[in-house]
């Protein structure tokens, strides 16, 4: 039986994080790295090994310095910010391929292997600086969140929400929204509202506003995972108990009709994190067998040839998923 700390130790070497990386170049990509970040610390808080502390915060630097800086094939040279705010001007994607020129013709199958900014990788590092913040004491991650976030808002213009954005946030990649972004924003924003930024409160009022627009139900199973990740964040807020409801009854309807064809593990992967927060706020229990079915079958399913780190990461975060889940 494979462990979380196993799995994570393999994937700080393989990716260039401890002094026997194999990976020279340290290529990062930000939804995996966010996982990764929460796993080392919640692995630190298991353990009390210290090394999985300085993991999470290496991993932290790595993803400014790269991901906060503009690529090696880019006509534009250094931070997208600065190195004392690596996060105000957002964080890249990570993708193998830069991101569509203005000139060229759009591609909406090519576009997935393109760089450019993702709304809901951003709010997952946003999570993941405020876990480190909370673990280290240290108020930059805290700090960079919040630059994080006011950035983010850029994704919204004259009512209108963006998938996709450049790297520099000067225009939208893809212009339509993503279904589930503006809850995202929403209850990202609450949980940082005791911090209380003079932007946080107008976010909250844009994100609430765009809620209206979308219909939350789904069967995708990284998208219910995502809803049961929001549900427990407002959980454990204690605040808006009427949209938990909401999204409970989607989650839901969603889930009778999703069907796991065992193809892409990690979308699989975060229905079963986001269940185990429906298991610590006891609901949804006809639903939690899914947990062991998904990790017993990637468990035992682990000849990855593609999407391999975020596989890995994510089937970690899913055995011990108490470091991504907890505020």
């Amino acid at each position: 039986m494979v462990s979380s700390e196993e799995l994570m130790q393999d994937f700080a070497q393989r990716t260039g994080l401890t002094d026997e990386g194999t990976s020279s170049n340290k290529n990062r990509y930000l939804w995996t790295d966010a996982f990764a970040v929460c796993n080392f610390l919640g692995l630190y808080q298991k353990t009390k090994d210290i090394d999985f502390k300085k993991l999470a915060i290496s991993l932290v630097e790595q993803v400014h310095q790269v991901l906060g800086r503009y690529r090696d094939d880019d006509s534009r040279i250094g931070w997208l910010a600065s190195e004392e705010y690596p996060t105000s001007n957002g964080l890249r994607i990570g993708k193998f391929l830069p991101e569509r020129r203005k000139d060229e013709r759009y591609n909406p199958i090519k576009e997935w292997d393109r760089d450019g900014q993702y709304f809901h990788y951003l709010t997952k590092w946003m999570h993941a600086l405020l876990q480190t913040g909370k673990i280290t004491g240290k108020d930059k991650y805290i700090r960079w969140s919040l630059d994080l976030a006011k950035a983010s808002l850029r994704f919204i213009e004259n009512n209108q929400m963006y998938w996709k954005m450049s790297t520099d946030l000067s225009h939208p990649m893809v212009s339509s929204m993503g279904q589930h972004d503006p809850i995202d924003g929403f209850i990202t924003f609450r949980s940082l509202q005791p911090f209380k930024a003079p932007f946080i409160k107008q976010g909250i009022s844009k994100f609430r506003a765009l809620m209206d627009l979308i219909n939350p139900i789904t069967t995708d199973p990284l998208g219910l995972g995502g809803l049961l990740f929001d549900i427990y964040r407002l959980y454990q807020l204690g605040t808006e108990v009427e949209l938990q409801r909401h999204l409970i009854n989607a989650v839901e309807k969603g889930i009778k009709s999703t069907h796991l064809n065992h193809q892409l593990a990690f979308r699989e992967l975060g229905l079963s994190i986001g269940l185990a927060g429906a298991k610590e706020m006891n609901i949804l229990k006809d639903h939690w067998y899914i947990i062991d079915q998904i990790n017993n079958y990637w468990i035992n399913h682990r000849e990855w040839t593609e999407h391999r780190n975020i596989n890995q990461v994510m089937l970690a975060t899913s055995l011990s998923p108490q470091g991504f889940l907890e505020l």
